[in-house]
């Protein structure tokens, strides 16, 4: 149990932090891309949902090229620490956020835009009723970016480094365990994770009925 609740406590402070900074990232970008027209904008879009598949193991080495003592950000000290993984869980996140979202409110923008502005409100004015109109496919989006920082491993690894009671999350945890054959705090850990995952595709599915 010493061990058990610090992990979890920590990895769900993690990709709870993560989520937050993947949101005030990918919302914002959502609502760039499906509001407004721009040079570049069509490249943009193709860009971030290209990104719903980056590797983490390659995030994380960016990111531990980047925060290491040589990188340009060593002087942080930011690597191996639970803030160098909100960072590669965010990265991981945000197209994930951005993609979804940018789809709900370009539809409502779709459908709600012109009479919206022919009532005389400007794209930056009907941006909080098209967030109000979208909210449950952004909290379904909100919700698929937590699934994937909550259950994210390989850039945590090499970022965090997997150190006991400061950054071994749920995830590093098990792995670390079933290699050493505690098999009964890795299964404890991994039906938590369950649970969390089976929580969230049970939320996402409520939402997509209740939207339709």
């Amino acid at each position: 149990m010493e061990l058990f609740l610090p992990i979890v406590g920590l990895s769900l402070g993690v990709s709870l932090a993560s989520s937050a900074l993947a949101a005030a990232l990918g919302i914002p970008l959502a609502a760039l891309l499906a509001l407004t027209r721009f040079p570049g904008r069509g490249v943009l879009v193709v860009l971030v949902n290209a990104l719903l598949g980056l590797p983490p193991v390659v995030v994380g080495l960016v990111l531990y090229l980047t925060l290491s003592r040589a990188g340009p950000l060593g002087g942080l000290f930011w690597l191996f620490t639970p803030l160098a993984m909100v960072l590669a869980q965010a990265i991981l996140a945000t197209p994930i956020i951005a993609a979804l979202a940018h789809r709900a409110l370009e539809a409502c923008w779709r459908d709600f835009g012109r009479t919206m502005q022919a009532a005389g409100a400007s794209r930056l004015r009907a941006l909080p009723h098209l967030l109000r109109m979208a909210r449950r496919p952004i909290a379904t989006a909100l919700l698929a970016g937590f699934g994937r920082t909550v259950s994210e491993v390989g850039a945590v690894l090499v970022v965090g480094g997997n150190i006991a009671g400061f950054t071994r999350t749920m995830t590093t945890a098990i792995a670390l365990e079933t290699s050493k054959g505690n098999l009964e705090l890795a299964v404890a850990l991994g039906i938590v994770l369950v649970g969390i995952s089976v929580m969230i595709s049970a939320t996402v599915l409520v939402l997509t009925g209740a939207r339709r």
